[in-house]
């Protein structure tokens, strides 16, 4: 797979997207958005990729943002079909039925906290700084900042990072739950890589599964929800997977999935 500002990598069941517009601190413009969209519906229907990967080409930036220079023509018409294309990318982002793994190695800002928020599992480098500092604009954030953020963290603060513009660091990004784990940027992609492979080595059928019941969390009742665990939990129960998984844990065993 080749892109103008993507590089793309997959090897043993992982695929490892970079943004590389390190010129540009990686920001996001719409050839970038575009190319985003292409490469998750390419890896979504790859059945050799288990677990995704997001990261952001050199030392300083993860995204830093949208590109200040596009979004400085846009008006009404156009910002709304502009936020209206990075909310539909990033959902898509956020639906994958394969986990998508955020490995945040420098400024996460705007755009690129938006996106690092649709992510599943957000890792970041321990130089790593999150904010959606839109306001300072004139604008807000357009691609489900102000959305993922309140669901994700006390509303609260998600009200107070949104109305300042303030930035955090990494260790309070951690601290009020905005990323799973911090680590030193040198050992950062490694240990993504390494959550990754352990991710691949489960059934990658219940895997599945269990993405689809949590990715209508937001959609149904928690009655609706339960129920909908209930059959995709039968499902997997009449796999081949489940009675490898089940007997290698009565004889001791590491289990040999077959995905299936």
């Amino acid at each position: 797979m080749e892109f103008q500002n993507l590089l793309v990598e997959v090897d043993d069941n992982i695929a490892v997207i970079t943004v590389n517009r390190p010129e540009k601190l990686n920001a996001l413009n719409n050839e970038t958005i575009e190319e985003l969209d292409k490469v998750f519906s390419q890896l979504n229907e790859n059945e050799d990729v288990y677990v995704i990967i997001l990261t952001g080409s050199g030392e300083k930036a993860f995204v830093a943002g949208a590109d200040i220079s596009e979004l400085n023509n846009l008006d009404e018409q156009k910002a709304k079909m502009f936020s209206e294309k990075g909310q539909k990318v990033f959902t898509k982002i956020e639906k994958m039925e394969k986990p998508v793994i955020a490995a945040v190695n420098g400024y996460a800002l705007g755009g690129g906290c938006e996106i690092a928020l649709a992510c599943n599992i957000r890792l970041a480098s321990d130089n790593a700084v999150f904010g959606q500092p839109e306001v300072n604009l004139g604008i807000i954030p357009g691609f489900g900042g102000t959305q993922r953020l309140t669901r994700l963290i006390n509303s609260g603060r998600a009200v107070e990072y949104i109305l300042t513009g303030d930035i955090i660091n990494a260790e309070e990004a951690l601290r009020i739950g905005l990323v799973n784990k911090v680590y030193p940027q040198a050992e950062l992609i490694n240990k993504a890589k390494e959550m990754a492979k352990k991710i691949c080595s489960k059934g990658q059928f219940a895997v599945r599964m269990a993405m689809k019941a949590i990715n209508i969390v937001d959609e149904v009742s928690a009655a609706e929800g339960q129920n909908y665990e209930t059959s995709v939990f039968a499902l997997c129960c009449g796999t081949d997977d489940f009675k490898e998984g089940t007997s290698a844990f009565l004889e001791k065993r590491k289990p040999q999935f077959k995905n299936k």
